[in-house]
């Protein structure tokens, strides 16, 4: 199935927000039996059988067992209440709507996918299935996806690999990859961080006077009249304080702002960085380890060059927007 990004975070933040709600609840559950696994928590009301339409995409129904097996392959072994479970079933609803939608789009925009194309598609899975000692059945029943879904899933992907060719031409596509580098070579960088918070209303003469404050830490902790780590505890305005700065490994994208992973990717291991500028404020940086990664070509990866550009442009979630506003959905799960 073709899933959007934001309709699986939204499905997960949802679980997390009930999960949090039960931790902090007064009445403590009783602790379960290691050897009795958990039951599901009835989310879908009884009374709505698999063949009633949770809701329509410009005339596609879909069915509330669609919905359950969304919900089925994330047990919630936890108490719920009422408006919980209407969160967790249409955070559920919702990644089968965006599926319709975008589905819809490519096949109104993209031509009809070319067999030879979706037959190599299908061998490569069955290969890859192989070396991890699974048969195709098996996949489809772990998934819990029947053979016509696989099938319609694939040729939602060509098409989608399709679309993007048109946004992103080869020129474009290897521009970006140049670009970023080190992301597609699987570098990783280990870093710890002095936060000041400052925003957009933040007077100057303050933003200036953070700064000549970082300017001296850093000082300091050249001349090894302080060390970084009680630095950080000390005056940092990151949770990250309490482990000295530390903010674990990332990679050069999605994991920390632009301003700061182009700061932290252009040092060695050891180095300190300048004052950083980024929306959370003004930082100093540690480079405290560094992977020299996996060397890439372009020619090699180019599809996944092209899927990390959307990605980075949103345009999934750009094209979803606009075809939800300008389309006819109507939700009957209540």
């Amino acid at each position: 199935m073709l899933f959007s990004r934001r309709s699986w975070q939204i499905l997960a933040s949802a679980a997390s927000l009930v999960l949090a709600t039960n931790a902090f609840s007064q009445t403590t559950p009783p602790p379960l039996d290691p050897k009795t696994p958990p039951t599901p928590v009835q989310i879908i009301p009884v009374s709505l059988k698999n063949d009633f339409v949770a809701a329509t995409v410009n005339g596609e129904k879909i069915l509330i067992g669609d919905v359950k097996k969304i919900l089925e392959s994330r047990p919630y072994p936890v108490t719920l209440t009422e408006e919980q479970k209407k969160q967790l079933r249409h955070a559920a609803l919702d990644v089968l709507i965006e599926d319709a939608i975008m589905r819809q789009f490519l096949n109104k925009n993209v031509p009809q996918v070319n067999p030879a194309d979706f037959n190599k598609e299908v061998q490569d899975l069955i290969e890859g299935l192989k070396k991890e000692m699974k048969t195709l059945d098996q996949f489809l029943t772990a998934t819990n996806q029947t053979k016509e879904q696989l099938s319609r899933d694939i040729a939602a992907k060509l098409q989608w690999r399709v679309m993007l060719m048109r946004y992103c031409p080869e020129d474009k596509a290897k521009a970006y990859y140049i670009e970023n580098k080190m992301f597609f070579d699987k570098v990783f960088v280990k870093a710890s961080h002095i936060l000041i918070k400052l925003d957009t209303k933040t007077p100057q003469a303050d933003r200036v006077k953070a700064a000549e404050q970082l300017r001296v830490l850093r000082q300091e902790i050249l001349t090894g009249k302080t060390k970084f780590e009680d630095a950080a505890k000390k005056y940092s305005e990151c949770p990250s304080k309490d482990k000295g700065g530390d903010i674990g490994q990332f990679p050069y994208k999605f994991v920390v702002v632009p301003e700061f992973a182009k700061a932290a990717f252009s040092m060695k291991k050891g180095e300190l960085s300048d004052v950083v500028v980024t929306n959370y404020g003004l930082h100093l940086i540690w480079v405290t380890d560094r992977t020299a990664g996996e060397l890439s070509t372009f020619d090699n990866i180019k599809d996944t060059v092209r899927e990390v550009w959307a990605q980075d442009e949103d345009l999934y979630q750009r094209v979803l927007v606009d075809q939800r506003k300008n389309g006819n959905v109507k939700i009957e799960m209540p």
